[in-house]
């Protein structure tokens, strides 16, 4: 790591943020030459008439919220974050509700809400649509201790496989590098669990993982939850119980030809809440980030939550400008209906 890298150019405490500013929140770990960075956003943002941006990192004690809640606070007109799906859910949970637009540049190991909304992957072409695309309103989902997600969360082999994966192979090979650690997750048996949906009873199943989404699609574009849309006011369920490999075949090959139907491999649920109690500690997991081992796993969907500047055709309505005010909280249509709006996520790139 370079001097530069590790002394970047002096970060503009939130509090010093100006109204009407452009902030960059950015996490070192993911962005080795921030001052770099920072220069590349500033001199797009001259060239579009746009106020100089201000660079705020993020520590290991807060990941991104509070600096990008700071930063709305103080009348920050748009937030770009520089980093993977963790540093992502902190700042969206940071400006959830303040209708402060966000921009990503995707610098992580899976970027999934950037793959699921058509944020492109390479620097340039998304800080383009960072400055110059459209906002769109999508919901969160938050769990019992508040946490907020705009992926998915999870227990059992999906978190499993992400703890078991070789930390050194993650920045070398990307998201191939979970492969490594679902090959040591599966020598592990399924588990039992008790889910219950909204305020119904409560079922029993025996599955390797319980996966809950905001979004559908998963690395190299497979499609785990069809239904899903992140602005439905609901989160969809998958209970995935292969039990051999043959069934694991037939779920991916399901997956990359989008083409899932339920059967005893997998079930397909939605809700507004959902509640899961295992037998034992299971490892958890949040927008891939593990969250500690617990017995349970409670989860809504809330909004409203953060607008995301996406590409102006990767979404053919509902779509606003940046200057529109925030959406209003009214409450979420009701579980199982979708309007056509909420239609045109489905399918995000791969």
């Amino acid at each position: 790591m370079t001097d530069t890298a590790t002394s970047p150019a002096p970060v503009a405490p939130a509090s010093a943020v100006a109204a009407g500013s452009v902030v960059l929140v950015a996490n070192p770990v993911k962005v080795a030459d921030l001052e770099g960075l920072l220069q590349r956003v500033a001199g797009r943002c001259a060239e579009l008439g746009l106020a100089v941006p201000r660079l705020i990192s993020t520590t290991p004690e807060d990941p991104g919220a509070g600096q990008a809640r700071e930063a709305a606070d103080g009348g920050a007109t748009l937030v770009v974050v520089a980093g993977g799906d963790g540093t992502v859910r902190a700042v969206a949970q940071g400006l959830a509700g303040s209708g402060v637009p966000l921009g990503i540049l995707p610098r992580g190991t899976g970027n999934l809400l950037a793959r699921n909304l058509g944020v492109p992957l390479e620097e340039d072409e998304a800080l383009e649509v960072a400055l110059t695309g459209v906002d769109r309103a999508i919901d969160l989902g938050r769990l019992e201790d508040g946490t907020a997600f705009a992926v998915m969360a999870g227990t059992g082999f999906d978190a499993r496989m992400m703890r078991d994966a070789p930390e050194g192979l993650k920045g070398v090979l990307g998201w191939p590098a979970y492969l490594i650690g679902g090959a040591r997750g599966l020598r592990r048996s399924r588990i039992r669990v008790r889910v219950r949906l909204d305020d119904g009873p409560p079922r029993s199943d025996v599955v390797r993982t319980v996966l809950v989404g905001n979004v559908g699609c998963l690395q190299a574009g497979l499609q785990l939850l069809p239904d899903a849309v992140p602005d439905d006011g609901a989160l969809d369920v998958a209970l995935v119980a292969p039990r051999n490999a043959h069934d694991w075949f037939v779920l991916i090959g399901r997956a990359l030809t989008r083409r899932n139907r339920p059967d005893r491999r997998m079930e397909l649920l939605r809700a507004r809440r959902i509640e899961v109690r295992t037998r034992g500690r299971e490892p958890r997991q949040v927008d891939g980030e593990l969250i500690d081992d617990e017995l349970y796993l409670e989860l809504t969907k809330f909004g409203p939550g953060v607008r995301v500047i996406v590409l102006s055709d990767s979404c053919h309505s509902g779509t606003v400008t940046r200057a529109a005010p925030p959406r209003d909280s009214a409450a979420p249509a009701p579980a199982g209906r979708r309007s056509a709006a909420a239609r045109s996520f489905r399918g995000g790139r791969p």
